[in-house]
Protein backbone atom coordinates (compact mmCIF):
# COMPACT_ATOMS: atom_id res chain seq x y z
CA UNK A 1 0.00 0.00 0.00
CA UNK A 2 1.41 3.39 -1.02
CA UNK A 3 0.75 6.44 1.15
CA UNK A 4 2.11 9.97 1.28
CA UNK A 5 2.98 10.64 4.92
CA UNK A 6 3.86 8.38 7.85
CA UNK A 7 3.80 10.15 11.24
CA UNK A 8 5.59 8.32 14.05
CA UNK A 9 5.64 9.09 17.77
CA UNK A 10 7.15 7.18 20.66
CA UNK A 11 4.05 7.76 22.83
CA UNK A 12 0.38 8.03 21.88
CA UNK A 13 -0.32 11.81 21.79
CA UNK A 14 3.20 12.85 20.63
CA UNK A 15 2.00 13.08 17.03
CA UNK A 16 -1.06 15.18 17.90
CA UNK A 17 0.96 17.60 20.04
CA UNK A 18 3.93 17.88 17.69
CA UNK A 19 2.51 17.82 14.17
CA UNK A 20 -1.26 17.34 14.41
CA UNK A 21 -2.04 20.61 12.65
CA UNK A 22 0.38 19.86 9.83
CA UNK A 23 -1.17 16.44 9.27
CA UNK A 24 -4.69 17.90 9.16
CA UNK A 25 -3.47 20.55 6.69
CA UNK A 26 -2.20 17.87 4.29
CA UNK A 27 -5.12 15.50 4.79
CA UNK A 28 -7.42 18.36 3.74
CA UNK A 29 -5.38 18.48 0.52
CA UNK A 30 -6.09 14.77 -0.06
CA UNK A 31 -2.69 13.45 0.98
CA UNK A 32 -2.88 10.04 2.66
CA UNK A 33 -1.56 9.90 6.24
CA UNK A 34 -0.86 6.85 8.42
CA UNK A 35 -0.01 7.08 12.15
CA UNK A 36 2.36 4.82 14.08
CA UNK A 37 3.10 4.80 17.84
CA UNK A 38 6.22 2.99 19.02
CA UNK A 39 4.91 2.27 22.54
CA UNK A 40 1.59 2.23 24.36
CA UNK A 41 2.81 4.84 26.86
CA UNK A 42 2.23 2.26 29.58
CA UNK A 43 4.45 3.99 32.14
CA UNK A 44 2.30 7.12 32.17
CA UNK A 45 1.03 8.10 35.64
CA UNK A 46 -2.64 8.29 34.74
CA UNK A 47 -4.91 5.41 33.70
CA UNK A 48 -3.72 2.46 31.60
CA UNK A 49 -2.18 1.57 28.25
CA UNK A 50 -5.51 0.11 27.12
CA UNK A 51 -7.24 3.45 27.71
CA UNK A 52 -4.51 5.33 25.84
CA UNK A 53 -4.84 3.00 22.84
CA UNK A 54 -8.59 3.68 22.71
CA UNK A 55 -7.94 7.42 22.94
CA UNK A 56 -5.32 7.17 20.18
CA UNK A 57 -7.89 5.63 17.85
CA UNK A 58 -10.33 8.44 18.61
CA UNK A 59 -7.63 11.06 17.97
CA UNK A 60 -6.81 9.37 14.66
CA UNK A 61 -10.43 9.78 13.55
CA UNK A 62 -10.41 13.46 14.52
CA UNK A 63 -7.23 14.07 12.52
CA UNK A 64 -8.63 12.19 9.54
CA UNK A 65 -5.70 9.78 9.15
CA UNK A 66 -6.23 6.51 7.27
CA UNK A 67 -5.26 4.26 10.17
CA UNK A 68 -3.02 3.89 13.23
CA UNK A 69 -0.67 1.11 14.36
CA UNK A 70 1.28 0.45 17.56
CA UNK A 71 4.64 -1.35 17.43
CA UNK A 72 4.44 -2.34 21.12
CA UNK A 73 7.98 -1.40 22.06
CA UNK A 74 8.58 -1.01 25.80
CA UNK A 75 7.84 2.48 27.11
CA UNK A 76 11.10 4.01 28.40
CA UNK A 77 12.98 0.69 28.07
CA UNK A 78 12.99 0.52 24.25
CA UNK A 79 16.47 0.31 22.77
CA UNK A 80 18.21 1.38 19.59
CA UNK A 81 18.74 -2.17 18.38
CA UNK A 82 18.26 -4.44 15.39
CA UNK A 83 14.86 -5.70 16.53
CA UNK A 84 13.31 -2.24 16.88
CA UNK A 85 14.95 -0.84 13.75
CA UNK A 86 13.52 -3.76 11.78
CA UNK A 87 10.05 -3.14 13.20
CA UNK A 88 10.12 0.38 11.75
CA UNK A 89 11.72 -0.77 8.49
CA UNK A 90 8.83 -3.18 7.94
CA UNK A 91 6.31 -0.37 8.41
CA UNK A 92 8.19 1.91 6.00
CA UNK A 93 8.48 -0.78 3.36
CA UNK A 94 4.84 -1.78 3.82
CA UNK A 95 3.41 1.72 3.32
CA UNK A 96 6.16 3.33 1.21
CA UNK A 97 5.74 6.90 2.55
CA UNK A 98 7.40 9.80 0.80
CA UNK A 99 7.59 11.80 4.05
CA UNK A 100 8.14 10.60 7.62
CA UNK A 101 7.50 12.80 10.65
CA UNK A 102 9.36 11.81 13.82
CA UNK A 103 9.96 12.92 17.41
CA UNK A 104 12.13 15.89 18.34
CA UNK A 105 15.88 15.41 18.07
CA UNK A 106 16.29 16.93 21.56
CA UNK A 107 13.71 17.31 24.32
CA UNK A 108 12.92 17.24 28.04
CA UNK A 109 11.57 13.69 27.82
CA UNK A 110 14.56 11.38 27.14
CA UNK A 111 12.43 8.98 25.08
CA UNK A 112 11.81 11.64 22.43
CA UNK A 113 15.41 12.13 21.27
CA UNK A 114 16.09 8.39 21.50
CA UNK A 115 13.06 7.69 19.30
CA UNK A 116 14.09 10.45 16.87
CA UNK A 117 17.40 8.72 16.15
CA UNK A 118 15.81 5.26 16.03
CA UNK A 119 13.24 6.42 13.47
CA UNK A 120 15.72 8.39 11.35
CA UNK A 121 18.19 5.50 11.27
CA UNK A 122 15.44 3.03 10.35
CA UNK A 123 14.40 5.29 7.47
CA UNK A 124 17.96 5.16 6.12
CA UNK A 125 18.45 1.42 6.62
CA UNK A 126 15.08 0.75 4.97
CA UNK A 127 16.74 1.63 1.68
CA UNK A 128 19.44 -1.05 1.97
CA UNK A 129 18.58 -4.08 -0.16
CA UNK A 130 20.72 -6.44 1.95
CA UNK A 131 18.48 -5.90 4.97
CA UNK A 132 15.93 -8.57 4.19
CA UNK A 133 12.36 -8.39 5.47
CA UNK A 134 10.61 -10.08 2.55
CA UNK A 135 9.73 -6.61 1.20
CA UNK A 136 11.23 -4.31 -1.42
CA UNK A 137 13.83 -1.88 -0.07
CA UNK A 138 12.39 1.61 0.23
CA UNK A 139 13.73 4.87 1.68
CA UNK A 140 11.49 7.90 2.35
CA UNK A 141 12.38 11.11 0.51
CA UNK A 142 12.66 13.04 3.78
CA UNK A 143 12.44 12.72 7.56
CA UNK A 144 11.15 15.78 9.40
CA UNK A 145 11.34 16.09 13.20
CA UNK A 146 8.55 17.98 14.94
CA UNK A 147 9.58 20.23 17.82
CA UNK A 148 8.08 19.25 21.18
CA UNK A 149 8.69 20.68 24.65
CA UNK A 150 11.99 22.45 24.07
CA UNK A 151 11.99 25.39 21.66
CA UNK A 152 14.67 24.28 19.23
CA UNK A 153 15.73 26.36 16.24
CA UNK A 154 13.35 25.51 13.40
CA UNK A 155 14.42 24.76 9.85
CA UNK A 156 10.93 25.40 8.49
CA UNK A 157 7.45 26.34 9.69
CA UNK A 158 3.95 25.19 8.64
CA UNK A 159 0.93 27.49 8.96
CA UNK A 160 -1.80 25.56 10.84
CA UNK A 161 -4.11 28.49 11.62
CA UNK A 162 -7.11 26.96 9.85
CA UNK A 163 -6.73 23.72 11.79
CA UNK A 164 -5.84 24.78 15.34
CA UNK A 165 -9.24 23.89 16.83
CA UNK A 166 -9.22 20.41 15.26
CA UNK A 167 -5.69 19.88 16.56
CA UNK A 168 -6.90 20.85 20.04
CA UNK A 169 -9.80 18.39 19.78
CA UNK A 170 -7.39 15.61 18.80
CA UNK A 171 -5.18 16.37 21.80
CA UNK A 172 -8.14 16.43 24.18
CA UNK A 173 -9.22 13.00 22.90
CA UNK A 174 -6.60 11.81 25.40
CA UNK A 175 -8.86 12.52 28.37
CA UNK A 176 -6.82 10.26 30.59
CA UNK A 177 -3.70 12.38 30.10
CA UNK A 178 -4.82 15.95 29.51
CA UNK A 179 -7.27 18.37 31.07
CA UNK A 180 -10.46 16.74 32.33
CA UNK A 181 -12.16 18.58 35.23
CA UNK A 182 -14.00 15.36 36.17
CA UNK A 183 -10.92 13.15 36.44
CA UNK A 184 -9.98 11.62 39.82
CA UNK A 185 -6.55 10.52 38.62
CA UNK A 186 -3.31 12.01 40.09
CA UNK A 187 -2.34 15.44 38.80
CA UNK A 188 0.62 15.60 36.44
CA UNK A 189 2.43 18.48 34.68
CA UNK A 190 0.35 17.88 31.53
CA UNK A 191 -3.07 17.27 33.10
CA UNK A 192 -3.90 20.87 33.98
CA UNK A 193 -5.69 23.33 31.72
CA UNK A 194 -2.53 25.42 31.85
CA UNK A 195 -0.73 22.79 29.77
CA UNK A 196 -3.29 22.85 26.95
CA UNK A 197 -3.23 26.65 27.03
CA UNK A 198 0.57 26.54 26.81
CA UNK A 199 0.40 24.28 23.72
CA UNK A 200 -1.90 26.75 21.99
CA UNK A 201 0.32 29.65 23.09
CA UNK A 202 3.41 27.89 21.75
CA UNK A 203 1.77 27.35 18.36
CA UNK A 204 0.82 31.03 18.40
CA UNK A 205 4.42 32.02 19.14
CA UNK A 206 5.61 29.76 16.29
CA UNK A 207 3.24 31.55 13.93
CA UNK A 208 4.33 35.06 14.80
CA UNK A 209 7.66 35.10 12.85
CA UNK A 210 5.83 34.24 9.60
CA UNK A 211 2.86 36.50 10.25
CA UNK A 212 0.19 33.85 10.91
CA UNK A 213 -1.90 33.05 13.98
CA UNK A 214 -0.66 29.49 14.59
CA UNK A 215 2.12 27.29 13.25
CA UNK A 216 4.20 24.19 13.90
CA UNK A 217 8.00 24.06 13.73
CA UNK A 218 10.24 21.34 12.33
CA UNK A 219 13.90 20.44 12.01
CA UNK A 220 15.52 18.43 9.23
CA UNK A 221 19.00 16.93 8.92
CA UNK A 222 19.54 17.84 5.27
CA UNK A 223 19.55 20.84 2.95
CA UNK A 224 16.05 21.97 1.97
CA UNK A 225 15.46 22.85 -1.68
CA UNK A 226 12.59 24.87 -3.17
CA UNK A 227 11.19 24.82 -6.70
CA UNK A 228 9.59 28.27 -6.59
CA UNK A 229 10.97 31.17 -4.55
CA UNK A 230 7.51 32.79 -4.48
CA UNK A 231 6.15 29.88 -2.41
CA UNK A 232 8.22 30.99 0.60
CA UNK A 233 6.27 32.99 3.20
Amino acid sequence: MKLDILAIGVHPDDIELGCGGTLIHHIKQWYTVWLCDLTQGELGTRWSAEIRIQEAQEAQKILGAVCRENLNMKDWYFQHNEENINKIIRIIRKYQPDIVFANAIQDRHPDHARAAKLIADACFYSGLIKIETGQDARRPKAVYHYIQDQNLKADFVIDITAHIETKKQAILAYKSQFYDPNSTEPETPISSKLFIDSVMAKNASYGRPIGVAYAEWFTVNRTIGVKNIFDII
